[in-house]
């Protein structure tokens, strides 16, 4: 799902869990430090200043596409759901502010929001961009999902 009306971009892609709850899928979304274990082009993820688990932690994510040093702007527990914006980078971001959400699904599986709004991005449509994140998006549920199931 996509608008590219007026001046921002916003989006929003889900991934379905069948098999794992938003119990088990939260701790790895909650890790904010941790992308390099689940997103595909992320070689390095760490800690650059701030508290983990709180909001203002600020991460550095390093692949062969670029980096990018993002901060956790809110994290509720609770719901299973946190925001997040996009400060320095050179992969070309600008005003971008994320926020995933966990959400129950049939079956006792659970369902990974991940919503999106931007300016536009130099070189690129819209809707590249969120197909880009939802595949993005599907490789790191099936990742986690094993890592819950204790098969990675």
């Amino acid at each position: 799902m996509a608008d590219e009306t007026g001046s921002r971009w916003e989006g929003k892609v889900t991934a379905e869990l069948k098999a794992s709850t938003a119990e088990q899928i939260w701790p790895f979304i909650a890790e904010f430090c941790n992308l390099d274990k689940f997103f595909p082009s992320v070689d390095t993820c760490y800690r650059k200043e701030g508290t983990p688990g709180q909001p203002g932690l600020v991460r550095h994510c390093e692949g062969k596409s670029g980096w990018v040093n993002e901060k956790l702007l809110s994290i509720d527990p609770i719901n299973h759901s946190l925001s997040y914006e996009i400060l320095e980078n050179n992969i070309g971001f600008k005003n971008y502010v994320a926020t995933f959400n966990l959400v129950p699904a049939g079956g006792g599986g659970c369902k990974i929001e991940w919503s999106f709004v931007s300016d536009p991005i130099l070189g690129l449509r819209l809707e590249d961009l969120v197909s880009l994140i939802d595949d993005t998006l599907q490789f790191m549920a099936k990742k986690m999902e094993e890592a819950a199931l204790g098969q990675s």
